[in-house]
Order: structure tokens, then C-alpha cells, then sequence
């Protein structure tokens, strides 16, 4: 079969404007992600809070999304003869007009770009998150606010005896 005889009337429009709204999202959610890693680094719990928020509310839009995906494929499956989940962009790109093709190939291509950058960006965030909790956890242990539970000699000791057996220290700032 030859692609002219495969194209399907349609799917075109349909692929290239999913495209659109995929990518349209990404942006939204690597905005957010851009903007939850600049609060952490400012130490602002609360906006860390509302980016999060904005990142789960984008994810939940972007479910949407998977069900149109999810129909774009398996009507391009349908029409070339193979599983949807087995069809590719150049796939795809077969069934469509040429000029619809080579905008559905540029804006994939975006999507991933986009896809990859808000990878980076989370796990950049993740690992500063990690760092952030790391140094709270340690100050807490440092200023007694937390027992160090691993000591076998404060067993059996009365609250006030254990306290007085841990040291109360006190992180000196300056330099």
C-alpha cells in the first residue's frame, strides 16, 4: 500500500493540535518545576507548597491528554496495520498530508526536548529537596530537638537522666 492510499482523513488535525496541547502543557508544567526549583533554592516552604500544587494540577490536565493520545494511536494503528503502542512519529507521519507530516515531526520533536528538560529539572529538585531535608534533619538532631535513639546506654534511663546525658549543642554561623 502505498501512503497516499493510507492516509487518513482527519488524523492530521487531530495529531498536530494534540501535539500543540501536549506541548502547551509541558511548558506549564516546566514553568512550575523552573519555579519550585528557584523557591527551594530561596528556602520558601510555602511557595515549594503552591508549585507542587500547580505540578499535580498540570499532571491531572496532562491525564487528559493521554486519552486523546490515546485515540490518535489507535485510530493510526488501525489504519497502518499494527498495535497502537508500536506507532511512532514517522509511522504516523506516513498517514498524514506532507506538510502536516513535517509539523508533526518539528513539534514532536519539541515535546521531547521539553520532556527531557523537565526531567532535568525534577530530578534537580528532588536532590535539592534531599539536600534541604538532609540539613533540617541534622539541625534538629544538633539542637537536641530529636533523641538519638541508636545509643544503648540511655535505655532504661529516666527522661531527665537521658537529657542530661545528651549534650545541647549549638551550630556558631559566623566565621
Amino acid at each position: 500500500m502505498t501512503a497516499s492510499l493510507v492516509r487518513a482523513p482527519g488524523l492530521g488535525d487531530d495529531a498536530v493540535a494534540h501535539l500543540d496541547a501536549q506541548i502547551a502543557s509541558a511548558r506549564r508544567l516546566l514553568d512550575a518545576v523552573l519555579r519550585q526549583g528557584q523557591a527551594i533554592r530561596g528556602r520558601q516552604v510555602e511557595d515549594v507548597l503552591a508549585r507542587l500544587n500547580d505540578i499535580q494540577a498540570e499532571m491531572g490536565r496532562r491525564a487528559a491528554l493521554e486519552t486523546t493520545r490515546t485515540a490518535i494511536l489507535t485510530a493510526a494503528g488501525s489504519a497502518l496495520g499494527i498495535p497502537p503502542h508500536t506507532v511512532t512519529i514517522d509511522a504516523l507521519a506516513h498517514l498524514l498530508a506532507p506538510a502536516q507530516a513535517t509539523v508533526a515531526r518539528e513539534r514532536s520533536a519539541e515535546l521531547r526536548g521539553l520532556l527531557a528538560e523537565i526531567a532535568r529539572e525534577h530530578a534537580i529538585n528532588r536532590v535539592l529537596m534531599r539536600q534541604e531535608l538532609s540539613f533540617l534533619d541534622h539541625l534538629m538532631r544538633e539542637l537536641g530537638a530529636e533523641p538519638d535513639t541508636g545509643y544503648a546506654g540511655l535505655a532504661g534511663a529516666s527522661s531527665q537522666q537521658a537529657a542530661a546525658r545528651v549534650p545541647f549543642r549549638t551550630l556558631d554561623l559566623q566565621a
